[in-house]
């Protein structure tokens, strides 16, 4: 069974276990197994509410059970060691529960299900249960060797709608971390070690604290999830160099500190509790109002197990605020949007589930074709589109990197690659318009223009001359306005200028004869379709080095259809369907 609260799984546990027949008078225990110290506690005070008259018993560390009681709680960990689970007699048994039911291929968790008999079906054996709130693997390990059927399944959405859990609102922070050289580890997600390098530094710690007072302000009860212990030690302090009280809790915290920490912050003593890895499930803190993912991930179940931590109700509780600290994104990342089949790049401000639901129903009604990589030039050029070219007429057709040059320019300005454009003469001479470095704050400059001569046959082997820098300039519209002024006395004014009347003349059987030939195999360009104008930027391109361009972009586009499909069988994977469960 999928649900999505701590509440309602230990509900289910506690009404199960005497609504489960026994399948003879002796078979009338059961043994409850979890995988976390809160997770065994927590169901055995859940049955000690709901069964005062059972005898309930604790296997986990030191803490020995008899094996004859009624409810036995245990730590999969514990029961598996050390020759515990003898005391155990699987005939005295009608029913096993398992918690966090995603787990249950573990090792730990088939030998006990083999010593029960469950391994495999049989007449005699006690009754298995597993309840979850992520029923999927991020490693791809199928639960069919443990379960049979998924038999109810209840998402988080239509839990909020019918007021089981808190309504939730989303902000998504773009925190500058670049994850393109993070490695990923066996099971698909990032490796700690050189995740925490991307994203614990000082100015991504100061942008998570700082987001969360510009969003978050009022907010009583905040828990933040960090990559590891380093991370959560340097973020906790900027918390407190702001002026806040938050503390801290890793696994390496002692228990005692660990639990004093964990009442006062549920009692509202402290407003931010930092964490890595504690909190990621069973945590049953009602009152946190606010959750900070200053930590990206690759799984959807762990995206889905941290946002859970926030959604219990609570008296005065009107919602709980994510905030999702997103990265320069890399593929396969998952974020708040993705949980809603959006765009990881989506930013969202507080939006609510019907918001995000809201948008995925217009994008779906209003999909367009995804536009290859191109950057805007000039001011704003770290602005990213997107844009496909079924062909390289499409590729040179598109007119769309030119908008912005020709709104500075009177000139038949042609983009022919990222922040790169010609002016063509006549003679087939050209400049060129370029960027010369990526440092927005360089002391150098950005843009440069070049003029490449073009030489008379005969002269020379090279058909041009060599290239010689005309101009350099600060920003995108100095180096055009230079550009044109050089232009202006080289080229003719009738050539140049974008709105002659020979442009929009019909082409020359000549340019559609070129234009054809350098095309491929695509369906010939016929006259009707362009005009003269059109047809010179487009032979521009094509001499500058548009064909070399489309075969990186279906290059591009080939490794991105190959991760779309990667990424739909992990969805799949994660997918939750009532029913049998494949093995």
């Amino acid at each position: 069974m999928k649900a999505q609260s701590i509440d309602i799984k230990k509900v289910i546990f506690t009404q199960l276990i005497d609504r489960i027949p026994a399948a003879n008078e002796d078979a009338q225990q059961t043994l409850i197994l979890a995988h976390r110290r809160e997770l065994v506690e927590q169901a055995a005070n859940h049955c000690q509410r709901a069964y005062p008259d059972k005898r309930i018993e604790i296997e986990m560390g030191n803490v020995h059970a008899t094996g004859t009681a009624d409810i036995t709680v245990a730590s999969v960990r514990s029961i598996t060691s050390q020759g515990r689970l003898k005391k155990f007699d699987p005939s005295r048994f009608k029913l096993l529960l398992v918690d966090e039911a995603h787990h249950i291929v573990a090792p730990g968790y088939l030998k006990t299900l083999r010593h029960f008999g469950l391994d495999e079906k049989r007449p005699d054996s006690p009754n298995l249960v597993g309840v979850s709130a992520t029923f999927s693997r991020f490693d791809g390990v199928k639960l069919g060797a443990a379960i049979d059927e998924i038999v109810y399944h209840k998402d988080y959405v239509d839990m909020i709608s019918k007021k089981w859990l808190s309504d939730v609102i989303f902000t998504t922070v773009e925190s500058k971390a670049n994850l393109s050289e993070v490695k990923k580890g066996a099971f698909g997600d990032y490796l700690p070690s050189d995740l925490s390098k991307a994203v614990n530094t000082s100015e991504i710690n100061d942008i998570t604290v700082r987001s969360w007072m510009a969003k978050a302000p009022g907010r009583k009860s905040t828990l933040v999830f960090c990559v590891d212990v380093a991370h959560v030690v340097e973020l906790t302090d900027r918390f407190r160099q702001h002026g806040f009280d938050a503390r801290y809790v890793t696994g390496e915290t002692p228990k005692i500190e660990r639990g004093e920490t964990l009442n006062s912050f549920r009692k509202g003593e402290f407003p931010v509790l930092v964490n890595c890895g504690v909190f990621t499930e069973g945590t049953d803190i009602p009152n946190i109002d606010c959750i900070i993912l200053a930590r990206p991930t690759r799984s959807r179940n762990l995206l889905v197990q941290m946002i859970g931590r926030g959604m219990r109700l609570h008296p005065g509780k009107k919602n709980c605020h994510i905030i999702d600290l997103v990265s320069s994104l890399d593929t396969g990342i998952v974020t708040t949007p993705t949980l809603f089949g959006l765009d990881p790049d989506i930013l969202v401000e507080r939006a609510t589930v019907n918001d995000l639901r809201k948008i995925k129903d217009t994008e779906h009604v209003t999909t367009q074709k995804p536009l290859s990589y191109q950057t805007t030039p000039g001011p704003g050029a770290d602005s990213v589109t997107f844009t496909d070219y079924d062909s390289v007429l499409d590729l040179i057709a598109d007119t769309s990197g030119e908008k912005h040059i020709r709104a500075i320019s009177k000139y038949a300005w042609v983009q022919v690659g990222k922040e790169k454009f010609i002016l063509s003469s006549p003679s087939g001479s050209y400049v060129r318009i370029e960027r010369v470095s990526e440092q927005l704050n360089t002391k150098g400059p950005l843009y440069r223009a070049i003029e490449v001569r073009a030489l008379p046959p005969g002269v020379a082997k090279a058909p041009y001359a060599m290239p010689r820098e005309i101009l350099t300039a600060a920003t995108f519209t100095d180096a055009v306005h230079g550009a044109d002024s050089f232009a202006a006395k080289m080229f003719p004014h009738t050539f140049i200028h974008r709105y002659q009347k020979w442009r929009t003349l019909p082409p020359t059987q000549g340019q559609v004869d070129f234009i054809n030939k350098m095309r491929g195999k695509a369906e010939p360009l016929k006259l009707e379709n362009l005009d003269k104008g059109k047809a010179a930027d487009m032979i521009t391109k094509l001499k500058h080095g548009a064909r070399g361009q489309f075969a990186r972009i279906e290059a591009g586009q080939r490794r991105q259809d190959k991760q779309a499909r990667v990424a739909e069988a992990k969805r799949l994977r994660e997918q939750v369907k009532v029913g049998p469960v494949s093995s």
